[in-house]
């Protein structure tokens, strides 16, 4: 059977679409399977008197919650975390915050520099150019210079204004003499493109109203849809078909309806997201699995173990508005000091508090009941007048952290996945170590009282690191590239392959790694072509 298409790729999210759009430039014809739909932005209610009674029931973060069209059991009774994530056009995308940050250059070296984890095999300085390049694509918003990075090339947008709550916070840090930098994020600080400019309504994580936070929905699956690419929605790949060669042939995949279809083609791209693709693999070849010879599939899931610092003022510091996104981030402690009693370190952001209920039922006040005689009192005294800011710890990689497939099967009997996860004693140091510093933060910043919360429970944002890469076949899944080393025509473009985490948001690393190995993908088209 002849192939129907150049190139297939499985998942819509970030790296699906940036692979998708280069694909599509490079006239490959490309096909792109995804289990969700479209987002429906008429549930995105802010500004509406029912805004905040609906958000979190149709842009609930765990899919075990929000069970959209798309979602599958995540079993994470053995796990500290929850998985945070959504399945549908746009990926994570739809209800990330948009910080956008670049991995520093010590993140691809932490086994040289600090003993720990693996070296990246390629440097921060081989992924820039790819940095700038989709800094363009997602419109991102910043102000160049900061001297906690290396120089680049300035995003093609200004920042926010750091308003109220950034300037309180950008005053303390001066005063500690402690590193800050205006908020890079991937949020249209004017008409851009697609993009509206933000209106600053703190909603982004619960379906962006304006258009204005770059998910790929909208910044890349709207132009490319049925003119570059075709796009296939409510498709849950099963499995990834092998022929006699041991060579992706295509892929099954059930309908909406249940109906199973096969599709075959040239190439087989994974972008489904680092819970995703191992289901993917593990469920293939019947059940037996593929591309696992070095028994790492599904193993060393990283995550990014989350706490915040709230600080409550007497002044009404309008905190209910700006992007979230970040006003401001400090990168001050990012780099190992073994005398802190850890290695690595953590990123700190400065955001709204949000709208009352969302402030309320968010932001772990742990001190007072939330529901009862004291709520209107607290929203009273909190509403506005309370900042956050939130830690992100790097995650070292650890074996023993991993998904795997679960018994209970979604609606078209395909299972889900169960994750392992603990949290390493290493991170439980970080963490209460740099908590303590955000509270001298808040302290420099006036807090009348401070609420710290070390680990919130259950939070399990940026999943990361389940077919790592490297140039070793015994010991990862794909090459440098996003080449299965078992399978050389199926490739995985998404976090999966990360081999560390970094302490900060991985977007733009996902994005610029995406963009990266597609293209090197389009220069071996030729050689994918005569060898199949």
């Amino acid at each position: 059977m002849r192939a129907e298409c150049d190139v297939l790729i499985v998942g819509a999210g970030p790296s699906g679409a940036v692979a998708a759009q280069e694909f599509a430039r490079s006239d490959m014809k490309v096909v792109c399977l995804e289990q969700g739909d479209w987002p429906d932005y008429g549930r995105a209610r802010a500004g509406h008197p029912d805004y905040e009674l609906v958000a979190r029931k149709h842009w609930a973060w765990n899919p075990n919650e929000r069970r959209n069209v798309g979602d599958y059991a995540v079993d994470d009774t053995e796990s500290d975390i929850s998985a945070l994530m959504y399945n549908g056009v746009g990926g994570s995308t739809v209800m990330y915050a948009a910080q956008w940050e670049r991995f520093q250059p010590s993140d691809f070296r932490t086994r040289t520099l600090d003993g720990v984890g693996d070296d990246w095999p390629f440097d921060y300085w081989d992924l820039e150019p790819y940095y700038e390049e989709v800094e363009r694509q997602f419109a991102v918003s910043g102000l160049a210079g900061d001297p906690a990075l290396p120089s680049m090339t300035p995003p093609p947008l200004p920042p926010f204004p750091l308003n109220k709550v950034g300037r309180r916070g950008a005053e303390a840090l001066n005063k500690l003499g402690w590193h800050w930098w205006p908020g890079t994020n991937a949020i249209a600080t004017a008409d851009y493109g697609p993009l509206r400019a933000c209106d600053q309504r703190a909603a982004c994580p619960f379906g962006c109203p304006t258009g204005a936070k770059a998910s790929v929905d909208r910044t890349h699956w709207r132009p490319l849809a049925g003119k570059d690419v075709r796009l296939v929605v409510r498709a849950t790949v099963e499995q990834v078909v092998l022929d006699e060669r041991g060579r992706a042939r295509g892929v099954v995949y059930a309908d909406e309806n249940g109906a199973r279809h096969r599709i075959e083609a040239g190439v087989v791209v994974l972008c489904a997201n680092a819970l995703g693709t191992p289901r993917i693999l593990f469920n293939s070849a019947d059940g037996s699995g593929i591309a696992n010879s070095s028994g790492m599939v599904g193993r060393r899931l990283m995550t990014h173990p989350f706490g915040n610092a709230i600080g409550i003022f007497d002044e009404d510091l309008e905190s209910w508005r700006g992007p979230l996104g970040q006003y401001l981030h400090s990168l001050e402690f990012y780099e190992t000091d073994r005398s802190r009693g850890f290695v690595r370190g953590a990123k700190w952001n400065l955001i709204p508090s949000g709208a009352p209920l969302s402030m309320m039922l968010t932001t772990m006040w742990g001190d007072q009941p939330i529901w009862g005689e004291s709520f209107t009192r607290l929203l009273r005294e909190r509403l506005g007048h309370s900042v956050i800011w939130g830690v992100i710890c790097e995650d070292l990689p650890d074996a023993d952290n991993r998904v795997t497939l679960d018994g209970r099967p979604d609606e078209h009997g395909i299972p889900g996945v169960r994750i392992q996860y603990r949290a390493s004693d290493n991170t439980r140091a970080m963490m209460a170590w740099h908590i303590d510093r955000v509270s001298e933060v808040l302290d420099a910043m006036g807090a009348k009282q401070k609420i710290l919360n070390p680990l919130i429970p259950g939070i399990g944002w940026h999943l990361m690191g389940t077919a790592v890469m490297g140039r070793d076949p015994e010991h990862t899944v794909v090459d440098p590239d996003g080449q299965c080393h078992d399978v050389p025509n199926l490739y995985i473009f998404d976090s999966s392959v990360f081999p560390t985490s970094s302490g900060t948001n991985p977007v733009a690393t996902i994005a610029a790694n995406a963009l990266r190995c597609a293209r090197s993908l389009v220069a071996r088209r030729r050689d994918l072509a005569a060898a199949s």
